[in-house]
Order: structure tokens, then C-alpha cells, then sequence
């Protein structure tokens, strides 16, 4: 058993593989990101780490080499065990892979302007650089279908190729315990010969899901990040007609529904407002800390920037928790590791009627905003 597993983290954003790896007993001594709020957020959070991305580098992972991180952090060649991240991944050809991880590693200067900005094949370049015992690739589903399977398939045949035993799987975060349906693919490879399996939710159990109420109920109003938007009356006259798990169309948000996970939290565009789904009780958006709540960050973990980037980051991380039950998975099957009582980044547990009672106590005590009229789904609660 390995008592220390040297981890590289790229395309870190605000840290939520991190979280649940680290929290694991996965030592993550390298994180890089191309983005100014996700490298503020992560020199905050993680002071004694070194964090590759502006404003002091680059962050960009084509400028990434293997010696730059064995210079700059503790690791070494040879020693590393795991590299995880959620490169984008564009439709791209095994023959197009194999020019580029030729052993001249500046061939993607020369004359491969077709393939810029298909930056898995960095994250690629840095696993064939590095050569991990292990890696891990979060993505969107819908890389399982690009081109009809077959850049799944040749990312597979590439990484089998450097050696690796290579697993696909698309897991939904609410198995896990998040209070959230969120789908994401994940591929995760060894090259120590072991026949990797995903756990179906929490150490091979589906777990009973967790509620929207249960995540934001008993939140402080005055923790970080928990600013809330003051919506125009036109806006909330809107909001307040919603039924439960309705979208308001012009404003593109869905009311949640208290009693279920929620919808999967959405980060907004890179260029446009962050965004956030609408309070189950009261007709307003989340906030910050609402939506990190619901993706199970602790509420001690601080996020930087513009509140819209705030939005962004969150709604783009992984849930530390459901990182934290797969990185389990992979101690435990790979290096040995030994696990006992619950993940450290699980919710704190409130029955599901008393979670939703207390939300909407709190909710009725806030003046600020205006309730739904639409509230027949506590009634029975509430009677």
C-alpha cells in the first residue's frame, strides 16, 4: 500500500477533482488553468500548492512540459501516480494522435494548425511526458457520441497504445449522494494491468439521493458567496407564477423542485452573466454559495473573481464528492488504499421532510424576496 499518491491536476478550474482526490488521501501537488478567477480561487484555497496560470504564467497547457512541472513541485520523474483533468475533446483521428506525440515535442508547431486548440492532445502529449501509473478524464456525455463513437474510440486505441488499461463510463452525480442530476463521462486508465471498475454510487451502491432542500437549508445569510441578485419586478412578477421544475423562458432558469436533486448547475457563458436555477421556495435566482452547496463544496471553500465568473466556476467543476467516491475507487484498486466511514466532502444528513420544513421556515422569514403562489407541494408537509 502506498502511503503518498502524487497527482497532477490539469484543467484544474476552481478545484473540485481536487477536493474529492485530495480528501481521498491523493497527494495533488501540481494544478494548472488557463482561467485568472479559477488560479485566484485556487491560490486561495490551496496556498501551500503550486498553481500553473495567470497572473504569474501562461496557463496554457500548450506551453506546458513535463520538465516545467518536475521543476517547479515536488514530483518527479517516474514517481508520478495518477494526472487528472477535463481536457475538451474535439473530433480528432488516431493517425492525426500518433504525428502528434511524436518524440519531438514541438511537432504541434510545425504545420498542425488543423489540429490547434484540440488541447486533449496536450493533456495525450503529458501522459506519453510524464507516464502516470493512472489518469482520469472527466468530459461531457456527449464525447461518447462524437462522430458516431469514433473519437471515443480512437482516444481509447491512443491511450491503449501508451500502455494504459482504459474504462468508459457516464456516471450521474445523484448516485453518489449530490443533490444534483449531473451526467459526466469519465475514462479512467492504469498501466499497472488491473481491470479498473467504476463503483455504481457510494462503495458500489446506489445511493438514496439527496434533495435540493436538504443542500441549501440552514445556509448563513452572511457566509461568502452568498450574495444574492436583485431581480426587476418584471422578472420576479414572472418567477412567482412557476410551477415546480417549470423554466421561465425569457430568463431561461428553472424553478427546482425541493424535493428532488437538482437540475445540473449551470456555469453561464465565458463571455456572458454566470447563471443560476431559481429557488424551489423563493422567486429569485441561487446564489454562489446555493449553487456550491448543490455540488457539494465545502462551505469554508472560497471562490474569487466577478460573481458572474463565481457562477462560472462553479458550474464547471466536478462534485468534490462524486470525485471523492471514484478517487476511492481508484486507492483502493490501484494503490492499495484503505477507506472507512463516510467521504469527508458528503453533506451533512437532515431527514428529507425535516429539511424541507426548516427551508421553508427560512424562506417565510426573508422579507427581501417574494414567495411562489404556487406552493401545493408542501402541503402535506405543512399542514
Amino acid at each position: 500500500m502506498q502511503n503518498k499518491i502524487n497527482t497532477i491536476s490539469l484543467f484544474t478550474g476552481c478545484g473540485g477533482l481536487d477536493l474529492g482526490f485530495s480528501a481521498a488521501k491523493f497527494n495533488v501537488e501540481f494544478m494548472a488553468d488557463i482561467l485568472n478567477e479559477a488560479t485566484e480561487t485556487l491560490r486561495f484555497n490551496h496556498p501551500d500548492k503550486f498553481v500553473y496560470g495567470p497572473p504569474l504564467h501562461t496557463g496554457d497547457i500548450m506551453d506546458l512540459e513535463a520538465e516545467y512541472i518536475f521543476k517547479n513541485s515536488p514530483l518527479v520523474l517516474g514517481k508520478v501516480d495518477m494526472i487528472i483533468g477535463g481536457p475538451p475533446c474535439q473530433p480528432f483521428s488516431v493517425a492525426a494522435a500518433q504525428r502528434f506525440l511524436k518524440s519531438d515535442t514541438r511537432f504541434k508547431r510545425q504545420g498542425f494548425e488543423s489540429e490547434k486548440g484540440m488541447l486533449i492532445f496536450e493533456y495525450l502529449k503529458l501522459i506519453k511526458e510524464v507516464k502516470p501509473k493512472a489518469f482520469l478524464i472527466e468530459n461531457v456525455p456527449g464525447i461518447i457520441k462524437i462522430d458516431n463513437g469514433k473519437t471515443i474510440s480512437d482516444l481509447r486505441k491512443v491511450l491503449e497504445d501508451l500502455g494504459y488499461n482504459v474504462k468508459i463510463a457516464i456516471l450521474d452525480a445523484s448516485n453518489f449522494g449530490v443533490p444534483q442530476s449531473r451526467k459526466r463521462a469519465f475514462i479512467v486508465g492504469n498501466s499497472l494491468g488491473i481491470d479498473y471498475v467504476f463503483p455504481n454510487g457510494e462503495f458500489g451502491k446506489k445511493k438514496e439521493f439527496r434533495t435540493v432542500a436538504q443542500a441549501i437549508v440552514g445556509l448563513p445569510k452572511d457566509i461568502p458567496n452568498n450574495e444574492t441578485r436583485v431581480h426587476s419586478s418584471e422578472s420576479v412578477n414572472r418567477y412567482i407564477k412557476l410551477n415546480v421544475g417549470k423554466r421561465d423562458q425569457l430568463g431561461r432558469v428553472d424553478r427546482l423542485n425541493p424535493n428532488l436533486p437538482s437540475k445540473t448547475v449551470i456555469a453561464g457563458g465565458t463571455k456572458g452573466g454566470g447563471r443560476s436555477h431559481l429557488h424551489p421556495i423563493i422567486a429569485r435566482t441561487l446564489s454562489v454559495r446555493e449553487c456550491a452547496r448543490l455540488q457539494t463544496f465545502p462551505d469554508d471553500y472560497f471562490f474569487c473573481g466577478k460573481i458572474s465568473r463565481q457562477f462560472t466556476q462553479v458550474g464547471n467543476a466536478v462534485p468534490p464528492l462524486m470525485a471523492e467516491v471514484l478517487a476511492r475507487s481508484i486507492g483502493e484498486q490501484f494503490f492499495g488504499l484503505k477507506y472507512s466511514g463516510k467521504p469527508k466532502m458528503e453533506l451533512e444528513y437532515l431527514e428529507k421532510n425535516v429539511a424541507l420544513k426548516e427551508l421553508f421556515k427560512e424562506s417565510k422569514k426573508n422579507k427581501d424576496y417574494k414567495l411562489y403562489n404556487n406552493l401545493d407541494f408542501t402541503a402535506k408537509t405543512f399542514d
